[in-house]
């Protein structure tokens, strides 16, 4: 019966006993409650501390919007000069009245959808917000639906949407690592729309509004996404920097106050910045490692990385690293080249720092009867030792 099965990788002489650490590399104190710091080229998290917690999502669910808005205008179901209504709804939840984030749309104007984006991202506007959704889906609940089944698509589970603004409401939560993971996916996949979030200022209504983003102007690379705030879970930012061919992706969130959130942010962008360096672990299609077989005529075969694995470790004080290869085995015959079998899992002391997948060197048919016959012996008297180790 297959089970998990692991396989040491080779780092090199890299691997070592494992120590513990609260993150990579050098202590750094940080006052949020959750964080999450990410290099994007290579995958590896820097920093995190609980990033798995659920919380409300306040304006950060404002990403899903614009990852839903995004997704429709990509394969054609919307375009930039597009209008929709604004509802006496959106209005008196989002606007001018409810005393929220907004862009001061006019009851009954008709704002072309490149506008709404625009005030929702620069100005986190509720009720760009609101319009984008009734105009999409009919009803802002139909809409909130939408984004938590995009979620699902993307590979965010516990993500749940109750609105579109991220305006408490119950049972709306959100993971600081979902997050995260949803910007590097909007970074990567609509490029022609990411820019909206290093947008200085948009005016609308005749009223001029600065990004709410403060890390667009400290000077340290940073060229989006939003901030948050509610009171139970405090201040929140997702934010992307990118400086001298580096690009990190931060979450936090528990911070008690607008000031620290930036002050924090920066902090954790620069110590990102300036104290790793880029280093390959394994080249492009290197053997790491072996998986078993059943009923083939070779009892395994061979499993290689894909793409290059490269890791951003700490210019100083390095932590050792561990690999292993885990993976549900054995494989069963026949196996096929090219099959991802697995993934190399990487830690630097207690913390995973990168996890990619393995794939197998070549193919293994069928064996014969007397291979399988002996494969079934063998399973049969080893199997109970991976099933409970």
């Amino acid at each position: 019966m297959p089970s998990i099965k692991y396989a040491v990788a080779g780092l090199c002489g890299l691997i070592g006993v494992i120590a513990a650490s609260a993150c990579l590399a050098q202590p750094l104190e940080v006052k949020a409650k959750q964080v999450l710091l990410i290099d994007d080229k290579t995958g590896t998290v820097l920093y995190s501390k609980d990033p798995d917690a659920a919380i409300p999502p306040a304006s950060l669910a404002k990403l899903m919007t614009m990852e839903v808005v995004f997704d429709a205008l990509s394969k054609g179901e919307l375009s930039l000069d597009q209008t929709f209504p604004v509802s006496e709804y959106a209005w008196r939840t989002g606007g001018a009245p409810s005393g929220t984030s907004t862009m001061f749309a006019k009851i009954k104007s008709t704002p072309r959808v490149e506008d709404l984006i625009q005030g929702v991202i620069v100005q986190s506007a509720n009720d760009g917000c609101i319009v984008l959704a009734e105009g999409m889906a009919g009803t802002e609940e139909q809409f909130a639906g939408r984004m938590t089944d995009r979620a699902r698509e993307l590979g965010l589970d516990k993500s749940v949407f109750v609105n579109s603004t991220g305006l408490p409401a119950p049972g709306e939560k959100v993971t600081i690592a979902e997050l995260v993971s949803l910007a590097r996916h909007i970074h990567r996949t609509y490029p022609q729309f990411y820019k909206y979030y290093a947008q200085e200022s948009f005016t609308w209504n005749n009223i001029l509004q600065r990004n709410r983003n403060p890390l667009l102007r400290l000077n340290i690379g940073a060229d989006g996404l939003g901030t948050g705030y509610t009171q139970e879970s405090g201040y929140g930012l997702i934010a992307s920097a990118e400086r001298n061919g580096r690009r990190l992706f931060l979450g936090i969130s528990g911070v008690p106050s607008d000031k620290e959130r930036a002050e924090e942010a920066r902090k954790l962008i620069e110590w990102g910045m300036n104290n790793f360096e880029d280093v390959q672990l394994f080249p492009e299609n290197d053997v790491v490692g072996k998986a078993s077989v059943y009923g083939g005529e070779h009892s395994g075969v061979e499993l290689r990385t894909g793409e290059a694995v490269e890791l951003l470790l700490p210019k100083r004080d390095r932590p050792p690293l561990k690999a292993r290869i885990v993976y549900t085995g054995p494989l069963i015959a026949p196996v096929e080249a090219g099959r991802q079998a697995g993934t190399l899992k990487i830690w630097m002391g207690d913390v995973l720092v990168l996890e990619k997948p393995v794939f197998t060197t070549g193919e293994v048919k069928e064996g014969g009867i007397g291979k399988k016959a002996f494969d079934a012996a063998l399973e049969l008297s080893t199997g109970w030792i991976r099933k409970y180790r």
